[in-house]
């Protein structure tokens, strides 16, 4: 573990010194590239969160009889998981509305001057 850890201290050792030169700007692009990414996966969650609730629903409408219990689960979890994704969601942008930070704001992170 101590050698993994020796290792990766010394591939991040020119990250760190040439950190001061560029004012972090490899940090800014870090963080908004990943800003990008999850801008992208949330709406692929509220959608895979609505398919397994039609998927449920689909389910119950042909499915057997002894096949509703198991349809009734798949809808209900298909909703608590839009709920909490809408819930978590609403809890982020209200929290970032009290802050004050804004949905297209730019993220400043703190350089450097020489």
């Amino acid at each position: 573990m101590k050698k993994l850890a020796l290792i990766v201290g010394a591939l991040a050792l020119p990250l760190i010194s040439f950190a001061q030169d560029t004012g972090l700007t490899n940090v800014k692009d870090i963080a908004m590239s990943i800003g990008e990414i999850v801008n992208i996966l949330i709406p692929i969650a509220f959608a895979l969160g609505l398919l397994v609730f039609f998927w449920g629903l689909v389910k119950y409408i042909f499915g057997a009889e002894h096949d509703k219990e198991a349809a009734k689960k798949t809808m209900l979890w298909g909703v608590i998981a839009l709920f909490v994704m809408a819930s978590v969601w609403g809890l982020v942008r209200f929290l970032g509305s009290t802050v004050g930070i804004d949905d297209n704001s730019d993220i400043d992170v703190p350089g450097i001057n020489p």
